[in-house]
């Protein structure tokens, strides 16, 4: 094992964004066509993307549009402009995409009981839109069910397609396109993309940052919670942080109770295209532990930190994600750490796109992935938990130049927390990995203490 240590460590203020990257037009269009010629090699004469609330990640990234409230499709042909249809609360909203599109109302996509201004059925509407008899079409939703013919979208627009393709034509799932873990378009992030996650791990981690260091007992989870600084940036998930015996359930909105000296307590703070997590004790130190867990750090926290040091420090082009698998179940395949989930997935818009690392995987890391560091102990027992989940870039000499070349300032700010990463704290990166998070691997497991964090001897 890596030998690790706590140590009292200062973390640089690496600095923000001081506005919100913008992707224009022409990306979005550059995407479009990919996704068009993508369609045509796959044997698709048109895609359909689903998208509601929750799920509106691949068409936010095809057009800068996505849903509030009620769902939405875009009927994509091999020619003429993308077709957006829509409910009614989203007819304005769509007109302002930076990708031209065809807008148009579609009630059934509304809200219940919403008025029918136009008296038009779904079969209508996607028929206007090219949809018609002998139709080779891909549905793309938001995750893969194994099977070409099982598709992640509501049966109500899936009948209607299968209806009017008719039995010449085909409706199979083509969500792959967008988020095959291989090389699914949102799996492989051009330059903007990437800027734009930098940006939004600037803010989620600053957010952990403020509330690490300004936590104090007596406070109330939701008093500790507005410590984050949501900005109104649209969230990938919702605002968690509980402690005291709500923590150990997981992913909980804050509640008003008091939170108190020695109480375990995990946060996690997620928007578009970055989340950031920790969890410890609202302690100063070991000695301030009951007796029974005051070895937290030898017998948790060490052992997690040295892994999670190897994980890092095997990220790099052509790694698999079959090795990665490897490192955490070698290291922490006791039953005592509790990992269940995949130890690493990617991300984007949305929190958990897909994932390679898996046993015997053989998915090999591409530039331009983001990956989230998500290694999540569950020990069931009083030790709690330990977690340090941020997001990186995986990029190669070419991305990296035209990274630095085009957006210097993001460029240094990721130079430096290299620099921390490797000078401060001892993980010996490789030259292809790109932290976004301003605190990098940054663990302190006392969240009174938060300037006492691990490091690799």
């Amino acid at each position: 094992m890596t030998a690790v240590q706590l140590q009292e460590v200062d973390l640089p203020d690496f600095g923000s964004p001081s506005q919100v990257p913008y992707i224009d037009g022409e990306v979005y269009a550059k995407r479009i066509e990919k996704l068009r010629g993508h369609a045509a090699a796959a044997g698709f004469d048109e895609v359909v993307v689903y998208a509601d609330r929750e799920h509106s990640a691949s068409l936010s990234y095809l057009t800068g549009f996505d849903p509030r409230f009620e769902e939405a499709l875009l009927v994509l042909g091999q020619t003429g402009p993308p077709v957006a249809l829509v409910g009614n609360e989203c007819a304005g909203m769509a007109k302002a995409a930076p990708l031209d599109m065809d807008v148009r109302l579609t009630p059934v996509l509304s809200l219940p009981g919403q008025p029918d201004p136009v008296g038009r059925s779904l079969r209508e509407c996607l028929a206007d839109a090219g949809v018609g008899p002998g139709s080779r079409i891909g549905a793309v939703g938001w995750k893969e069910l194994g099977q070409r013919d099982r598709i992640d979208v509501p049966a109500f627009v899936i009948d209607e397609l299968r209806d009017l393709a008719g039995h010449e034509g085909s409706v199979e799932s083509a969500t792959w396109l967008l988020i095959d873990t291989a090389d699914g378009m949102r799996v492989l992030n051009e330059v903007s993309q990437i800027v734009y996650f930098e940006y939004a791990a600037c803010h989620t981690s600053s957010g952990v940052r403020s509330l690490l260091f300004g936590l104090e007992p007596g406070m109330t989870e939701q008093e500790a919670v507005s410590l984050l600084g949501w900005n109104g940036a649209p969230l990938s998930c919702h605002l968690m942080l509980s402690a005291g015996a709500r923590a150990r359930l997981g992913l909980l909105s804050p509640g008003d109770r008091p939170i108190s000296h020695g109480d375990p307590l995990t946060v996690a703070y997620g928007i578009w295209g970055a989340l950031n997590c920790r969890a410890g004790f609202v302690v100063s130190g070991s000695e301030e532990l009951p007796p029974e867990i005051a070895d937290y750090v030898d017998r948790l926290v060490a052992p997690y930190f040295s892994a999670v040091v190897e994980w890092y420090e095997a990220l790099h082009v052509g790694q698999t994600g079959g090795a990665l698998w490897e490192i955490v179940e070698r290291r922490l395949g006791d039953p005592f750490f509790g990992i269940f989930l995949n130890p690493g997935h990617q991300i984007h818009l949305d929190e958990w796109v897909n994932t390679p690392v898996r046993p015997g995987s053989e998915i090999e890391l591409r530039s331009g992935m983001a990956m989230q560091v998500d290694i999540i102990p569950a020990t069931g027992t009083d030790y709690f938990t330990t977690n340090i989940e941020d997001g990186v870039v995986i990029a190669d000499a070419s991305l990296r130049a035209d990274l630095a070349a085009s957006y210097p300032e993001v460029w240094a700010r990721i130079e430096a927390r290299r620099r921390f990463m490797k000078d401060v704290l001892g993980i010996g990166i490789h030259d292809d990995l790109l932290p976004l998070s301003n605190i990098p691997g940054y663990l302190p497991p006392f969240l009174l203490r938060p300037d006492r964090v691990m490091t690799v001897v």
